[in-house]
């Protein structure tokens, strides 16, 4: 990374600042990096554990399958799906904290036994559905914060930081230079005067 600066004190300083401002926050920013890795996993796993439960669960009723058409279509309907918004890993992410149903009034003297575990039914298989997408935007908001703070320190680890370093060194290196060039030619210069002295003297 091609950093600007001059050479000069008031340079070095601010350069040896913004070093070790990076330098300070590279570890938070890597533990950010692996909490985030770590909860997209567990976000992808419970997102899929939960398809298998609505899977298993569709298997275990599917002896029900010829009943379900006898079964009231718009019985029920959901109202509502209820998020909360809760912090992970510092990144704010959605929950589900309830679903709303709406369940249209039936007679259950007339209607068959089953209707009341049906609706139950009902409910749990959606309730699996509406989990496991809400797990998998969590996992999506996770991930693309995690490709972002991939992406910093990188940024900070593998550009900055060694330009940072870099520019401090050629600063201090023309510093070394300078003071050297400097005392050089101040010694010239005195050693030029004692000649001239000395000469003077001799003339006298």
């Amino acid at each position: 990374m091609a950093i600007k600066f001059q050479y000069n004190k008031t340079a070095l300083n601010n350069l040896q600042k913004q070093l070790k401002m990076r330098q300070n926050a590279l570890p938070t920013l890597q533990n950010k990096e692996s909490a985030l890795r770590l909860e997209v996993r567990k976000a992808k796993d419970k997102s899929e554990s939960l398809i298998a439960e609505l899977d298993e669960a569709e298997k275990k009723y599917e002896y029900l399958a010829p009943l379900w058409n006898e079964f009231e279509s718009g019985l029920v309907s959901i109202k509502d799906i209820v998020l909360k918004t809760v912090k992970v890993a510092g990144v704010k992410c959605p929950e589900l904290d309830g679903i709303d149903y709406e369940i249209r009034p039936f007679n259950t003297f007339a209607k068959p036994a089953w209707y009341k575990d049906g609706v139950a039914i009902l409910k749990e298989l959606s309730r699996l559905g509406i989990e496991s997408e809400v797990y998998k935007e969590k996992r999506r908001i996770l991930d693309y914060q995690r490709k972002k703070t991939t992406q910093k320190v990188n940024l900070y680890e593998k550009v900055q930081i060694p330009g940072y370093q870099e520019a401090i060194r050629k600063i201090k290196r023309y510093m070394e230079d300078e003071e050297n060039l400097s005392k050089a030619s101040s010694k010239i210069v005195k050693e030029r005067h004692a000649a001239e002295e000395s000469e003077e003297e001799s003339h006298d």
